[in-house]
């Protein structure tokens, strides 16, 4: 390999370090090519996907039905804003909203975007149809969350780098510990002005926290025996990732407000929804939400498409059988480890957890070591890595995913 060609990463890192602003702390590794499970950097070397972008490529790097639709429509009308119908949106909500179950559907680009979506239109049915006070609606949100980072979703995190300096914050939400369902009724009970319940079925960026089993059940009978809005946000849970199409398939859990984005579009374009009944989304009327590029027939094209692909390719049962089998490969090792306390998760949205403190580097040069042997993951909350492929990977492909994981553990055991 030439000296240019090594060259080449540090040049695009330089770039980044200079002109842009430093809010993020990648892994230094800079990425030009995907296809499948592989990514390919800038030297070419190739490597197994183990973050999938957050989950949002669940189908893939660069699906070619996904870039056949993309750049077939982009060629047609690439967005005409709400001002105007377009002949792409229409059929794209009714495959959606029959897809999960759903009367309507709401358009958006980000996941932020559809936190912010559900948060409005929950904050307006709580006051035109359960009658709470203009400007006195509640919403429970959990310790530990991970929604978005706008003002107003950081307004409610409890995660001090989130939130510190970045006030004054929103007020209008109560936080109560994950995974309780003593605090979630106590304080139902203690404020008749909630008007809804905001989770994440399993908190991903905490570690891959799953609760309980039976939590999000009770929560969401708790929630319907006191006309409370049971709000779910899937952005990183949804779509397959955990081995149901949405984690709350796996209890009685069908949320009245479902919040979709990342592999919504496959990770080609910026997708977001918020998904409900009529009786719920009818609150919001012409004028009071709504997005230029939301719902524009580029991005309702490759939804669309994305959706159908999760179940031609049968993209959940592989999630559930190969996480199954993941958990259970790991536990071998994990057994006779000392650097490795646990795994956790379900299907294929996983995570250990680092026998060291929080606040180590043992994590991150995990990480790197990973990187070095062909694997791309990231640390979480100091000492937990995220493993999540693309839901594509076949047990071939999982088997030598596994065989790096532990050859490179090994180099950390104590």
């Amino acid at each position: 390999m030439s000296s240019n060609l090594k060259d080449q990463a540090q040049y695009h890192l330089n770039l980044e370090k200079e002109f842009g602003a430093h809010d993020y702390h990648p892994i230094p590794v800079v990425l030009s090519k995907g296809k499948g499970v592989y990514l390919w950097d800038v030297d070419g070397k190739k490597y197994f996907d183990f973050l999938s972008s957050y989950s949002a490529v669940n189908q893939g790097h660069c699906h070619p039905k996904i870039i056949k639709a993309l750049v077939n429509q982009a060629k047609e009308l690439t967005l005409t804003s709400r001002a105007f119908h377009n002949d792409k949106l229409g059929e794209y909500m009714e495959y959606a909203t029959n897809y999960f179950g759903f009367e309507r559907l709401l358009p958006m680009n980000t996941g932020a975007e559809g936190v912010e979506t559900a948060i409005k239109i929950s904050r307006k049915w709580g006051h035109t149809v359960k009658g709470i006070p203009e400007n006195q609606a509640q919403i429970i949100v959990c310790n530990n969350n991970f929604h978005g980072r706008t003002t107003t979703i950081i307004s409610f995190s409890t995660d001090p780098g989130s939130k510190n300096y970045f006030g004054p914050h929103t007020p209008g939400f109560i936080n109560i510990p994950y995974n309780n369902l003593a605090a979630l009724e106590n304080t139902i009970m203690s404020n008749k002005n909630v008007v809804g319940f905001l989770v994440e079925p399993i908190q991903g960026e905490a570690g891959v926290f799953v609760p309980d089993k039976g939590y999000l059940e009770k929560s969401k009978k708790l929630c319907k025996e006191n006309n409370i809005l049971f709000i779910a946000d899937e952005i990183q849970t949804g779509i397959g990732r955990t081995g149901e199409m949405l984690a709350t398939d796996y209890e009685d859990a069908k949320p009245d407000l479902l919040i979709l984005g990342k592999a919504l579009s496959g990770g080609t374009y910026p997708v977001s929804a918020v998904l409900c009944n009529s009786k719920i989304m009818d609150v919001i009327q012409p004028g009071q939400h709504g997005s230029t590029f939301g719902g524009n027939p580029l991005g309702s094209t490759v939804a669309k498409r994305a959706l159908e692909i999760i179940k031609e390719e049968n993209l959940v049962e592989n999630a559930r059988e190969l996480g199954n089998y993941f958990r259970n490969e790991m536990n071998l090792y994990i057994n006779k480890s000392s650097i490795v306390k646990l795994i956790r998760g379900k299907g294929l949205l996983n995570a250990i957890v680092i026998n060291d403190s929080s606040e180590s580097q043992t994590a991150w040069k995990i990480c790197l070591k990973l990187r070095d042997n062909g694997l791309l993951a990231k640390p979480t909350h100091g000492n937990i890595i995220r493993f999540a492929p693309p839901l594509v990977i076949n047990k071939e492909q999982l088997d030598e995913c596994i065989r790096i994981i532990k050859k490179t553990l090994k180099d950390f055991e104590l």
